[in-house]
């Protein structure tokens, strides 16, 4: 069973629960002064302590997605590149892996609910291997649509994040169905994952030097990849992003930086610049210059406004993005466009972007044109 599955969390709480009863059922028995009754007095708190620790880091994870699998926990979880000998073997950008239902009503007709596929892909110039989700809505499969191609959107997690959340915490591909059936958004191809493109490190979507290209994955390999094996295009207008927290910050910098790649981005809850920590190390090789490049309220004193659209979600209690999406409003002039989603509360948790999610992801898919 996997790190993110019901049934362990489940267990874990369960054995939390029962070994905290047989401490308080066996504790009168352990109370006499000798060696058998200490040491088991001391491996009953240990056992009990360990459990109700276990459950709770196994609790947190499940809510807020830190790590996707026992290999991602342990740090094993550190493939990058491309398998694959291109002298006796088809390089293939894409390959699908499983496909699932949507969770809506009517979720087993891919024609009435849309349908989800796991894919791997494999990043042809950066040799980059990336895992996904992508969601193709219902009428990729209606024979009216048979000759039409349909706008895509990259949609990421924070750091490190697993992408089945966005699909059992934020609901993209549900939303997606039930606002397309509404009318509220274009029918559009979603590509869901995290955008930790080389595990454990956190590349926050930048071309490291000498390091994962992880921007050029994103704005150039994945595009190509999606291209080849479903129906959409490859210009920028058909394309766009969308994430929150480190997701956020890449789907709003990658777009500025690369308008010939993403037309649009809405970033939720997403910070204005690249940290430097433990997950990052240095990400910029020592470049000030690479460094405010990344900075976007940098780029916005120092560099031209691209003709993107830009959507920001902030909070202005419980959120530290909030005074820097106040500036980045500020500094926005045309032909940079932006919008914006400001509540009065909200956290840096699911409950806040499930607030923001439905919103966003009319308002992105209304921004694309199919090609």
């Amino acid at each position: 069973m996997g790190l993110t599955s019901k049934k362990v969390l489940l267990l874990a709480v369960v054995a939390a629960l029962l070994l905290f009863t047989v401490t308080v059922w066996l504790w009168p028995r352990l109370a006499r002064r000798n060696v058998p009754s200490i040491l088991g007095r001391i491996g009953m708190l240990l056992a009990t302590q360990l459990s109700i620790v276990a459950a709770s880091g196994l609790a947190a994870n499940f809510f807020f997605g830190f790590y996707s699998s026992w290999r991602d926990l342990s740090g094993s979880d550190q493939a990058m590149g491309v398998v694959m000998d291109r002298a006796t073997h088809a390089f293939q950008q894409l390959q699908v892996r499983s496909m699932q239902g949507v969770s809506v009503p009517g979720g087993g007709n891919p024609q009435r609910a849309g349908l989800i596929e796991k894919v791997q892909i494999n990043g042809e110039s950066t040799r980059i291997t990336a895992p996904a989700y992508v969601y193709l809505p219902p009428q990729y499969f209606q024979p009216r649509y048979a000759r039409t191609r349909f706008p895509a959107a990259v949609v990421l997690t924070g750091y490190p994040g697993t992408a089945e959340n966005l699909i059992t915490r934020l609901n993209y591909p549900q939303t997606a169905t039930r606002h397309i059936a509404a009318g509220t958004m274009r029918p559009t191809i979603l590509v869901m994952m995290r955008p930790t493109v080389a595990p454990p490190r956190d590349t926050e979507c930048v071309d490291v030097p000498g390091g994962p290209q992880a921007e050029t994955f994103f704005t150039r390999d994945l595009r190509a990849a999606v291209a080849s094996h479903y129906r959409v295009g490859e210009q920028a207008r058909g394309w766009g992003v969308i994430g929150y927290s480190t997701g956020g910050y890449c789907a709003v910098k990658m777009t500025m930086r690369n308008p010939q790649a993403f037309s649009a981005a809405a970033g939720l809850a997403g910070s204005y610049k690249a940290p430097k920590d433990v997950t990052t190390g240095d990400l910029f090789g020592g470049s000030r210059q690479l460094e405010r490049e990344n900075n976007l309220l940098w780029r916005l004193d120092n560099r031209p406004m691209p003709a993107v659209s830009v959507l920001l979600a902030s909070s202005k209690e419980g959120e530290g993005n909030y005074k820097d999406t106040q500036a980045f409003i500020a500094k926005a002039t045309p032909p940079l466009r932006v919008s914006s989603i400001i509540l009065d509360s909200g956290g840096h948790n699911f409950n806040t972007w499930n607030r923001e999610v439905p919103s966003a992801l009319d308002w992105l898919s209304n921004r694309l044109s199919a090609p």
